[in-house]
């Protein structure tokens, strides 16, 4: 057993409470297939203590007032900073993230944005109608944020949602799932460390029992959710129950239109690494569904075969890997399983990759980065998402049928264009159905700049104000004059 994944009770308040009864699973590494560490399941009694630590936490963090909550925020993006490298070596090792992807970059510059909007919290004023008098509106938190994360890039994952709501003067209780307990705890002592008062950052990994019971607890006063479709819809079910406002970072499945004037350079770069490299494939706003012009069909799925084609299979701990596992044997068999399925259903031709990990490889939960070429957009392949090094390519002939093709989807997170025409890319911008739109690039998932879906890609924001205030409520206050 690791000692970087030797503990895995929750995190509430400053305390690491042993559990009575708890529920305990086998932690598998992707790379090796072999059992590395035990996860204790928190259930409902964890949740239970966590809100009501949170409670308590809120307070205290309310009282220190928003400077002192900005440097607290500040002091733990130092100290994450700091300890990158362990937490790199924890994300090797309990979801196979290659420690050359360096996700703590991006996660710095969630907590900084956000540290620095906690002191500029404002209201507004106004002179109301029919009296003599003033109202002004405050901007104030929720109270106890429930937030569930996923276990693709766990520590992007939570700086992307309990940053914010902290920033917004809210406590969090965190459950980040079982398959990925170990940054998430390890992200709470940070926090502690960095002063932040106890209970504000509660961690509670668990299943659907814990998920449940967050959502339903009384003292939660909104969830934050990042998943899939299908637990989203459990999750809208029982926060309807308690008419609990929720909000949702979904799936995706997102189109990638590649103009015959596009530089297909850039193209076939972003479009090879962009969708097949991340995460093992594993992300949600990933350009996975490509549609290129009939024009240079041929030569971008030539450049597109060659990238993926070159790309480094390999153990995440080793610093010339770029692409690792997939997140465990069950999500190899049914990546492949799709792969199996779209060499007859999906009307393309495999061009790259398609098999499980070889040699010192096949034990652990590798799939290689795999292409299909001429794969028709009506198929299984370019409809569904994978979640998985798997990439389609579907040939168009015009704009029109281009974007008719990429809104012809039951997705809507991220959208992608590449042409040279300026009018072009403001236009097809325009009309794709989707929360985000890049042009001639990858979206940087910038902290400054709102982030979230359409369609049942979820609705709400993550990043800039609007993301702020998704942890925030009004309150009017009017003040007659005499």
């Amino acid at each position: 057993m690791s000692d970087l994944l030797s503990d895995s009770r929750p995190l509430i308040g400053a305390t690491r409470p042993a559990m009575t009864g708890p529920d305990t699973r086998d932690h598998v590494n992707p790379t090796t297939g072999q059992v590395q560490a035990s996860v204790m399941i928190g259930g409902a009694a964890e949740i239970d203590a966590a809100a009501r630590t949170a409670v308590a936490g809120q307070n205290a963090w309310q009282a220190l007032g928003p400077e002192r909550r900005r440097d607290c925020l500040l002091r733990l993006a130092d100290l994450v900073e700091a300890d990158t490298p362990r937490l790199l070596q924890i994300a090797a090792r309990e979801c196979g993230t290659p420690v050359s992807s360096n996700s703590s970059g991006l996660a710095l510059s969630w907590i900084r944005y956000y540290a620095g909007w906690a002191d500029k919290i404002e209201g507004t004023y106004s002179e109301p109608f029919g009296i003599t008098g003033l109202a002004y509106a405050r901007h104030e938190p929720i109270g106890v944020i429930g937030v569930i994360i996923p276990w693709n890039s766990p520590l992007v994952a939570i700086s992307m949602t309990a940053i914010l709501a902290m920033a917004a003067g809210n406590a969090v209780v965190l459950k980040p799932p079982t398959q990925t307990p170990f940054v998430a705890l390890r992200f709470g002592e940070l926090a502690l460390e960095a002063g932040i008062p106890p209970g504000v950052l509660n961690i509670v990994p668990g299943d659907a029992e814990a998920g449940e019971a967050l959502i339903a607890h009384p003292a939660v006063g909104k969830v934050s959710f990042t998943g899939g479709d299908i637990v989203a819809k459990a999750v809208m079910r029982t926060a309807a129950e308690h008419l609990k406002p929720v909000a949702l970072e979904l799936g995706g499945k997102s189109a990638n239109l590649i103009f015959a004037d596009a530089d297909l350079d850039v193209a076939a770069t972003m479009a090879a690494t962009c969708s097949l490299v991340p995460l093992a494939g594993q992300g949600c706003v990933l350009p996975t569904r490509v549609y290129a012009q009939a024009a240079i069909f041929d030569e971008f799925v030539d450049r597109v075969r060659a990238q993926a084609q070159a790309f480094t299979l390999g153990d995440p701990l080793d610093p010339a890997t770029v692409v690792g596992p997939v997140i465990n044997e069950a999500s190899a068999q049914r990546i492949i399983g799709v792969i199996e399925r779209a060499k007859t259903e999906s009307g393309g031709s495999l061009v790259a990759g398609g098999r499980r990990g070889q040699g010192a490889l096949a034990a652990g939960s590798f799939v290689e980065p795999t292409v299909f070429a001429g794969v028709a957009h009506d198929s299984h392949l370019a409809r569904e998402e994978v979640f998985g090094p798997v990439l389609s390519i579907v040939q168009f002939d015009n704009e029109a049928d281009a974007v008719a093709m990429a809104n012809d989807s039951r997705f809507g997170l991220g959208a992608y264009v590449h042409t040279r025409d300026l009018s072009r890319a403001h236009r097809v911008a325009a009309e794709l159905e989707a929360g985000c739109v890049a042009v001639n690039g990858m979206l940087p998932m910038a902290a400054n700049q709102p982030f979230g879906g359409v369609k049942q890609s979820g609705f709400g924001r993550e990043g800039g104000r609007p993301g702020l205030e998704e942890f925030m409520q009004i309150k009017q206050v009017l003040l007659h004059l005499r």
